[in-house]
């Protein structure tokens, strides 16, 4: 299967899926969220996948949205969505489906998380069963910054992977939630190196196949 926008790969049982858009610190396009859903279902669906592992190319795991083709946006992508009532429709027909498609898989999934996670892309990491994290993971609820909600689950997600009063905090204020803390609250499962993350999570991935 090819793809334009991630990387899926699949060897001894893992699936890997990569969001491959390093340039854009792998922002979430249109083209990007159908891809993650096709990939997503075709992990599901596969007899062969144990587990699956979801990560992002480059400095970063993914920085939500790619806004810059949306309305007000710097730089109009073809199919982006423009109006008010289209973005309405990308959020809910499209990546508002990938949090309920990774709750609803039928295998454990992993963020592996080697950079900023914000926005949607912090969502997304909430969605996955597991995460770990390197040095240089970071989470922001981006979307108060810019007077929204999260629309990719988050308000679901936050007070179930971070406890209610914590999510209440991270939701209201948008400050960053460094490693550390990610990992004092358990909204990482393990904190690594930024050298090792690889090496550690498919060891943890192969174990999780294994069992």
């Amino acid at each position: 299967m090819s793809f334009e926008t991630i990387i899926l790969n699949k060897e001894k049982g893992i699936a890997t899926i990569t969001l491959n858009r390093p340039d854009r610190m792998n922002a979430v396009t249109p083209q990007m969220a159908q891809e993650i859903l096709t990939a997503l279902h075709d992990v599901d669906s596969d007899d062969e996948v144990r587990v699956m592992v979801l990560t992002g190319a480059g400095k970063g795991f993914c920085a939500g949205a790619d806004v810059g083709g949306m309305t007000g946006g710097t730089e109009p992508a073809s199919g982006a969505p423009r109006s008010a009532e289209e973005i309405r429709r990308y959020h809910a027909r499209s990546v508002g489906r990938i949090g309920v498609m990774l709750q609803k898989m039928q295998k454990p999934t992993i963020a592996m998380v080697n950079g900023v996670a914000v926005g949607g892309g912090c969502d997304i990491a909430f969605a996955c069963d597991l995460r770990i994290g390197s040095t240089n993971a970071r989470f922001m609820n981006a979307f108060v910054r810019i007077g929204l909600l999260p629309g990719w689950g988050g308000t679901w997600l936050y007070p179930r992977v971070m406890g209610l009063p914590k999510a209440l905090e991270y939701l209201f204020t948008g400050d960053f939630l460094e490693a550390p803390e990610a990992e004092r609250l358990g909204v990482l499962n393990k904190l690594v190196s930024a050298s090792e993350l690889e090496k550690e999570t498919m060891a943890f991935a192969t174990k999780l196949a294994k069992g």
